[in-house]
């Protein structure tokens, strides 16, 4: 069976807050006291301080369903860094992309720095630009919150990057299933969301899973869903016209180009009007020479301008996908490229870090809850 692509954090109670409920002890994990479906945002001020960091991002945790019983893994032991570990050079960080000072990362280096791991998550997750999600259904504050990423980029001169995650009929169901209560509701969502993105450069990744994911639906909830998308989409590029947009594509272990593409038109991902391309990976572990050739069969597939790209999640795909097919924070994961917005290929606008590195799927630590060890193991 085909592992969809990952997204955001499994639903812990009735009000859509989790909490972490792992019994490891704060040197391994960040425990804020509840973590919602989406950055905690509603406590910041509209314009964040400039100070550099990563995204406050509950992060994704796979759509696929998990084989029945499976039990959490084991922490694993707290390492003591190796020399290599000490003297590795962080990865050069884009000049572009926005790093938002708040995430659930950076709370664990602030509150950690004796850990043997500090150095090594710091500078090579913490540092690193990542994107924010807005993964709950909060009309009456959406604006502001997106407001203030996009202002305090803006400030600064960055890039940031921005999800919204609020589709009905979420995740089929599954891990991170919730949403707006229907349709007409999610487009007035979208609407709000769309009042928040300001007038300069911000990149949009649209609803991961809701196009790869959309074969759950019936034929009619289906077309309901792809035509919303368009509007989003259309929503966004005249609130600002300087936002870049991007529909799901899956990724390059999930449906065929040609289905893909089909689907993701009838989304208005051709459309200059409500795209500027198509956003693979997010979450998932395929290497990026697979998605840059999937992502341009896609492309090529959908048709539209020339200038409709794509852009990949690099997060955790430096070693590629496993074997197996695991899904739940599988071992022997690394981090993938750097995120940039300058990647030296055709029609691949940006390597990006979508899925926060070292927030757990659920296995290694409480789903969507960052997890040192499990950080660490990706960063060494």
């Amino acid at each position: 069976m085909v592992v969809a692509a990952s997204v955001v954090v499994a639903v812990g109670t009735a009000t859509g807050m989790i909490s972490a409920l792992d019994d490891r002890g704060r040197s391994d994990e960040a425990r804020p006291p509840e973590v919602t479906r989406s950055p905690s945002l509603d406590s910041l001020p509209l314009v964040p301080s400039p100070s550099p960091s990563a995204t406050k991002s509950p992060s994704p945790t796979p759509t696929s369903p998990p084989p029945k019983e499976k039990k959490a893994a084991p922490a694993s032991p707290t390492p003591t860094p190796t020399r290599t570990d000490r003297s590795r050079q962080p990865t050069v960080v884009s000049a572009r992309l926005y790093r938002h000072p708040d995430s659930q990362v950076l709370e664990w280096v602030r509150g950690n720095t004796g850990d043997p791991r500090h150095a090594v998550i710091a500078s090579r997750i913490a540092a690193q630009p990542a994107a924010v999600w807005f993964a709950d259904f909060t009309p009456d504050t959406i604006t502001d919150r997106v407001r203030a990423v996009t202002s305090a980029g803006s400030a600064l001169g960055r890039v940031p990057v921005v999800v919204p995650y609020a589709i009905p009929d979420r995740d089929c169901g599954g891990h991170s299933q919730g949403g707006a209560p229907g349709l007409d509701a999610y487009d007035a969502w979208i609407d709000r969301f769309a009042a928040g993105l300001g007038s300069s450069d911000v990149i949009v990744i649209l609803e991961p899973d809701s196009v790869a994911q959309s074969e759950c639906l019936t034929a009619a909830e289906r077309a309901d869903r792809l035509a919303s998308l368009a509007r989003a989409g259309r929503a966004f590029k005249t609130a600002n016209p300087r936002a870049r947009v991007y529909y799901d594509a899956g990724h390059s272990g999930w449906h065929a180009p040609g289905k893909q593409a089909e689907w993701l038109r009838q989304a208005g991902a051709a459309s200059t009007a409500s795209s500027d391309g198509v956003f693979s990976n997010v979450s998932n572990f395929h290497a990026t020479t697979a998605e840059i050739a999937y992502d341009r069969q896609v492309l090529d597939a959908l048709g539209g301008p020339a200038s409709l790209g794509a852009v990949i999640d690099t997060s955790r795909n430096g070693a590629g996908a496993p074997a197996d097919g695991e899904w739940c924070d599988p071992a022997g994961r690394k981090l993938g490229r750097a995120p940039t917005l300058s990647t030296g290929e055709a029609r691949i606008d940006g390597y990006l870090w979508v899925k926060l590195p070292g927030e757990s799927d659920g296995c290694k630590g409480s789903p969507g809850t960052f997890t040192a060890s499990y950080a660490y193991d990706l960063a060494r």
